[in-house]
C-alpha cells in the first residue's frame, strides 16, 4: 500500500502529493486536509474512494460557485448547470445542499426579480409565468413572483396609453402574455374615455 511521503505547495490553494517518493497528484488544499492526508499516511482504497469522492464534491462546488457568479439561478438552472458539468449525483446533491444552505439560491427571490425585469418589458402575467416555470421555479414559486407585481391590467394600461388603442395593440398585448379579458377592458375604458 502507497504512503505519502511528501505534501508540497503548488500554489493557487493547492498540494502536491508525493507517493513513495514521486510525484502523484495536485489537488486542492481543502481535499487534501479534508480527507486526512499526511507525510507517512497510507493511501489506502477507503481513503482514495474518500479523495475521490471530496473531490468531485470540491469540484462541483466550484462550478456551482463559478455559475453563481455571472448571475442568480434558480435551483433546477443550477441542478442541470452541474449536470452539463459532469457532476455525479452525489456531488449535485451535496453541492446543492450547501449552497441552499448558504442562502445563495433563493428561488422565490430570483423569480421576482426575474417577473419584475419581464414586467418591465412589457410582458403580461401568463408570459411571465411561462418564462419563470420555464427557467425551472415551480408553478408556485412563480405564482408568488407574480403576486409582488403590479396588477395585469396596470401595466396593460400604461402599454395601451403608449401605444393607443386598436386592434394592432389589442394583438400585442395578446402576443405578450396578457389576459383576453383584461386587454378587452383595458381597451374598452379607452375607447370610453376618448369617446
Amino acid at each position: 500500500m502507497p504512503r505519502i511521503t511528501r505534501l508540497w505547495q503548488a500554489g493557487g490553494g493547492r498540494v502536491g502529493i508525493d507517493l513513495e517518493g514521486r510525484p502523484w497528484r495536485v489537488l486542492p488544499a481543502e481535499v487534501v486536509l479534508t480527507v486526512g492526508c499526511d507525510v507517512g499516511v497510507a493511501l489506502d482504497r477507503p481513503r482514495a474512494r474518500r479523495l475521490r469522492r471530496e473531490l468531485r464534491r470540491h469540484e462541483a462546488l466550484a462550478l456551482a460557485g463559478r455559475a453563481l457568479e455571472r448571475r442568480s439561478m434558480s435551483r433546477a438552472q443550477l441542478e442541470r448547470h452541474l449536470v452539463r458539468g459532469g457532476a455525479s449525483p452525489e456531488a449535485r446533491r451535496t453541492t446543492l445542499a450547501a449552497i441552499e444552505g448558504a442562502g445563495l439560491v433563493d428561488d422565490l427571490g430570483t423569480a421576482a426579480r426575474r417577473a419584475r425585469v419581464l414586467a418591465e418589458r412589457g410582458s403580461g402575467d401568463a408570459l411571465i409565468s411561462w418564462k419563470l416555470m420555464e427557467a425551472g421555479f415551480t408553478k408556485e414559486v412563480a405564482t408568488m413572483a407574480l403576486a409582488g407585481l403590479d396588477p395585469e391590467a396596470k401595466r396593460a394600461a400604461r402599454l395601451v396609453e403608449n401605444r393607443g388603442g386598436g386592434e394592432a395593440t389589442a394583438r400585442y398585448l395578446a402576443r405578450k402574455g396578457f389576459e383576453a379579458e383584461v386587454v378587452e377592458e383595458v381597451l374598452a375604458g379607452l375607447v370610453a374615455r376618448d369617446g
